[in-house]
């Protein structure tokens, strides 16, 4: 049993194709495209490279690949957080013996550079943080992250520790859901008291409008536990990202009486409903059956919604939730919301006054690296 540092393309692909190996018999999981997980160690692809300094490593046994793990360290993190606190993700181990080496391994690394604690998992994608512990069906949705559950015991038993909790919450047609009557009045209220405008993005300039999104987050969630400002840059490769998959009916700009973007919604379709069976590969025929499954798409994560602080407790939120609601009233069957931090009662009682129902909960560890 050995770790190797990524150096070379043939490992760089070695650590893209282990989870499509350690998971193809797991039903709960959804391969993800392989082009799109490839383009996060890519930096003209992925920006926020630009300001991480990272290392892959991979297990090797008997000449197998069996693990992996990335260790890193974010400028924009450390700034922000001021604390030396290092990170890791991607990872995926098939043993005990080997989950302990590959985290010491990110864990030397990291205090080879002067980080004093350890947190992760986190990826190299936006949102993309935790283990599940909680709700391991139904599958993961769009950029939402999956384990089996004995990574959790892999995580704990190197001494790892809860650093925070994530919440999903759902809501589902099918179960007779309707917005509460007195979520409605509300709203109604609200629009009304402060003038406030809700629209849809313009496909055609769908990048100023991400990057104005991201503008408003930035300003929303400043103080949330986890929170790094993204930047303009990310904003538009998600943009680029996005733009054959998404429905400008889940993406709302609130604006005040002038004009002034106040908050936003961004509820994204679902596409791991249509990449399950494909094995994350557009060909030779999974890019007719995306090109025709998008369109027909009924599930959607609430991904990200944000109101800039002079509107907190004004109840704008509910007023985009209930937008998009609206907005896809017959077409959407299925909505996740998350994350939600576990301790931030007011984004939870508000969810939950909406009507939405807890259904997964993942977990963010950390641990203080010695001395």
């Amino acid at each position: 049993m050995r770790i190797l540092a990524v150096k070379t393309r043939r490992e760089l692909q070695a650590f893209l194709d282990l989870p499509y190996r350690l998971y193809r018999d797991d039903p709960n999981w959804v391969a993800p495209l392989r082009s799109e997980q490839a383009s996060q160690f890519i930096p003209a692809r992925n920006p926020m490279l630009d300001h991480c300094t990272y290392q892959l490593f991979l297990l090797e046994e008997n000449g197998q690949i069996t693990g992996r793990i990335s260790a890193f360290t974010d400028s924009l993190a450390l700034e922000h957080w001021q604390q030396p606190i290092g990170l890791f993700g991607s990872f995926e181990a098939s043993s005990a013996e080997g989950a302990a080496l590959l985290l010491q391994t990110a864990q030397d690394w990291l205090a080879a550079r002067g980080m004093h604690i350890m947190r992760g998992p986190w990826s190299f994608a936006s949102q993309e943080w935790g283990t599940v512990v909680e709700g391991f069906s139904p599958p993961p949705v769009i950029l939402a992250p999956y384990n089996p559950p004995v990574y959790n015991h892999y995580l704990t038993a190197f001494g790892l520790q809860k650093a925070k909790d994530l919440l999903v919450y759902y809501i589902d047609t099918r179960e007779d859901y309707a917005i509460p009557e007195r979520i409605l009045t509300l709203t109604d209220i609200v629009q009304k008291r402060y003038g406030i405008q809700i629209r849809s993005v313009n496909l055609k300039n769908l990048e100023e409008e991400v990057v104005t999104m991201v503008t408003l987050a930035n300003r929303s969630i400043s103080e949330n536990w986890g929170f790094y400002p993204v930047t303009e840059a990310e904003g538009r490769a998600m943009a680029r990202d996005l733009k054959q998959i998404v429905n400008p009916d889940g993406l709302l700009i609130a604006e005040d009486p002038s004009g002034r973007p106040v908050g936003f919604a961004m509820a994204l379709p679902d596409i791991n409903q249509v990449l399950r069976g494909m094995n994350g590969r557009l060909l030779p025929f999974g890019w007719y059956r995306l090109l025709t499954g998008v369109p027909k798409i009924q599930d959607y994560r609430m991904w990200a919604l944000g109101v800039i602080p002079e509107y907190h407790g004004k109840a704008v939120d509910p007023l985009l939730y209930r937008k998009v609601y609206e907005n896809m009233i017959g077409r959407i069957r299925r909505m996740e919301i998350n994350y939600i931090l576990e301790d931030n009662y007011p984004m939870n009682n508000a969810v939950v006054k909406l009507g939405a129902k807890l259904c997964r909960r993942y977990r963010v560890y950390e641990k203080r690296i010695p001395d």
